[in-house]
């Protein structure tokens, strides 16, 4: 038996799902086991089997079933024969648990049974999922009050920034202090910027002095795009040319679909799918112009910080996600109103000293590596349990 740590990493999705928190995850642990042993506790996703032999760390997995009208599954640990059995053989030193709801909450009884610390993230808004599903606010404050257990019985809360610290403590009524441990990319600046340049030009049949705009991101209303195509369209009734690319999958991509062909937009908007290869990920956001990302949900999305790595600046609505970013320095930002967002994008298109500056800012001020964030998640980890 060696002497590393081993910890447990305890999620309600993971792939074939693709989100930010899942790639937190993957991120994370693929670092952490170069001096840790780690295991990811996990659902299957329902129908969707996935080869977890190519991880370099160890993934448990329990059934889970399908959420109607959802992105992703419901865990169901407690009838998963094994489940149990395979997290006790780990003998796990400490948890962190990245959600709150099922398995997030085996994580947290695994925790107490073993007498170990136990560290809890805050990487998203949930209430604003569990608005949409249960469509009363009555509901999701009850929901939300009770999912605010696993919190306030960990030993630490974490979470991204300090705009979430007041969602956290003001919203869901968190009375500790969280610890702020930032998100960030492994993704690295394209070398040959030209030749990635000419790739997606080929790819998706654009022109070299195209306009480009991109979206990145699940395909789900709760991440305002149809705001975002609405925004398009005064674009095209201003005469601004341009072409839209949407990178991701989700449960609204047929209602996007359908709207941007009820608003004439098809052949200025390039539906690009999911997109699993970094490397033409980071060429596509390397030939965008900007990175449109109007969410009011994301609280530090990485996708701001893949963008950014490639200088690629973004147009924000003032939100949770862009309280890093300082207006016309490092990024873009509007109130939540498509017409001052769609005037934004003319005015620094229009602008190239503006843009220029602020690309380059943006890849200064807000580009941060792994490598860097997981070394302080290793350090506090060691803190955590020096001080049990």
């Amino acid at each position: 038996m060696d002497n590393k740590i081993t910890i447990g990493m305890f999620c309600d999705a993971f792939f074939p799902m693709i989100d930010g928190v899942v790639m937190v995850i993957d991120n994370y642990a693929r670092r952490l086991s170069k001096f840790a042993n780690v295991v990811v506790i996990v659902p299957e996703i329902t129908g969707k089997k996935y080869d977890d032999s190519i991880f370099p760390y160890k993934v448990i997995r329990c059934k889970s079933m399908k959420i109607p009208f959802c992105d992703y599954s419901f865990p169901t640990p407690r009838i998963t024969i094994n489940f149990k059995r395979e997290i006790e053989k780990c003998k796990l030193d400490i948890v962190h648990i990245h959600s709150p709801f099922t398995i997030g909450m085996y994580g947290l009884k695994y925790a107490k049974k073993h007498n170990i610390p136990k560290v809890c993230t805050l990487h998203s808004q949930f209430d604003q999922n569990l608005m949409r599903l249960t469509k009363s606010k009555k509901v999701t404050d009850q929901i939300v009050k009770a999912l605010m257990k696993t919190y306030r019985e960990s030993n630490e809360v974490w979470t991204v920034n300090k705009a979430m610290v007041d969602v956290l403590c003001d919203d869901y009524k968190y009375k500790g202090t969280p610890y702020i441990i930032p998100n960030a990319t492994e993704m690295e600046p394209i070398k040959d910027i030209n030749k990635a340049k000419k790739a997606i030009n080929k790819k998706y049949k654009l022109n070299s002095n195209d306009r480009v705009f991109l979206f990145v991101g699940r395909l789900n209303k709760v991440k305002n795009i149809i705001f975002l195509v609405d925004a398009l369209r005064i674009l095209k009734n201003e005469k601004f040319k341009f072409k839209m690319l949407f990178v991701g999958f989700g449960q609204d991509e047929k209602m996007l679909i359908d709207y941007i062909k009820n608003n004439n937009l098809e052949k200025d908007v390039i539906m690009c799918g999911k997109i699993t290869d970094r490397e033409e990920l980071a060429k596509i956001y390397a030939r965008a112009d900007l990175f449109l990302f109007p969410s009011t949900y994301d609280t530090n999305s990485l996708v701001q910080i893949e963008a950014a790595s490639q200088k690629t600046p973004t147009v924000f609505i003032k939100s949770v996600t862009s309280c890093m970013v300082t207006n016309m320095v490092n990024g873009f930002i509007t109130s939540n109103n498509v017409v001052e967002y769609a005037d934004m994008i003319m005015k620094v298109m229009k602008d190239k000293k503006l843009y220029n500056e602020v690309a380059n800012n943006a890849y200064k001020d807000l580009y941060v590596n792994w490598d860097d964030v997981v070394k302080m998640v290793y350090d506090r980890f060691l803190t955590i349990l020096n001080k049990k």
